[in-house]
């Protein structure tokens, strides 16, 4: 009997990866003591490692740290991190050190919101194989408050500019949903609130056809930095049939040919400590085993790999 797939299920657009999300910070000490002792992250021990900038890695993807005034995302990011009662205790021992600033964190349902001392919001899931694939560390989207109205086109934006695909969602209000990797989304969810003015804050991927989204975002004067062969900016995301600006954050956008795609990123395990420390697990795997994977949502792992046979 010949087994009938959805190989539609499987299709990708143009974007690949998203990388990393950049907030400047005025004070690395304090980012310290949120995303790395506080969240539990790891800080890229090769790149950016003096006290002007800090990457911080998140499974495959990082929060870019640079020091500069502080810039607020106007939305918050969604990361991917197993064992939320170590999380609440690790938010819990940076509280007095943060006092005074924005730091704040909440438990919800499905998730825990930490905010960072200036503000960014970052909602911590456990890890879901239904929702989130086989992701147990990353950041699966980052989600935008975009003006009411702006939605649809913004979901006609990225498949006719960016080749990337989008779905209009309802439920929690309207929402654009934007598929830029493999488990991983930019969100853009309508709110009749005003917004605060954009501040420069980025997010980054990377895309196959390179020079595709660079003509038709050129050829409307979308381009607003070219920084080097494999790589250039975008900042307005507009209707494609009226031109009308529908939301602004800077989009950084690298080829897949970029020295640093996909470059090995280490993520440690934060519930190791010297008092409790055990060997061989220093490391955190950022995703599930295939096995663990399978049977998390309900496949048969046997079965499935010899389907690739």
């Amino acid at each position: 009997m010949n087994q009938k797939f959805d190989r539609a299920a499987e299709d990708l657009g143009n974007s690949i990866h998203l990388e990393h999300v950049n907030v400047q910070v005025p004070d690395q000490r304090l980012a310290t003591l949120f995303y790395v002792v506080g969240l539990g992250l790891t800080r890229d021990p090769y790149l950016m490692v003096s006290d002007t900038n800090m990457w911080v890695n998140v499974g495959r993807s990082q929060f870019h740290l640079p020091s500069g005034e502080a810039q607020v995302l106007r939305g918050h990011t969604g990361i991917v991190i197993s064992g939320r009662e170590g999380l609440l205790a690790r938010l819990t021992s940076v509280a007095e050190k943060l006092d005074g600033t924005a730091f704040a964190f909440s438990e919800h349902d499905s998730y825990v919101e930490a905010t960072c001392p200036w503000g960014n919001r970052v909602r911590c899931y456990e890890p879901d194989a239904a929702r989130f694939g086989r992701v147990t560390l990353g950041i699966p989207y980052v989600e935008f408050e975009v003006p009411a109205g702006t939605a649809r086109g913004i979901c006609a934006f990225y498949p006719q500019i960016m080749g990337i695909p989008a779905e209009l969602k309802s439920g929690d209000g309207t929402a654009a949903r934007v598929k830029v990797a493999k488990d991983q989304y930019l969100q853009f969810r309508e709110i009749d609130r005003p917004q605060s003015d954009y501040d420069g804050h980025h997010v980054q991927m990377y895309i196959t056809n390179f020079s595709g989204p660079y003509r038709q975002l050129s050829e409307r004067g979308l381009i607003s930095s070219e920084d080097n062969q494999y790589q250039y900016r975008f900042r307005d995301i507009i209707d494609p049939a009226s031109g009308r600006l529908l939301f602004t954050v800077e989009h950084e956008v690298r080829s897949a040919t970029h020295p640093m795609y996909l470059r090995s990123l280490i993520n440690r395990n934060p519930a190791q400590t010297n008092r409790t420390y055990a060997p061989g697990y220093d490391q955190w795997l950022w995703a599930m085993e295939p096995d663990e994977y399978d049977k998390r949502i309900g496949r048969h792992g046997s079965s499935a790999r010899a389907s690739f046979s």
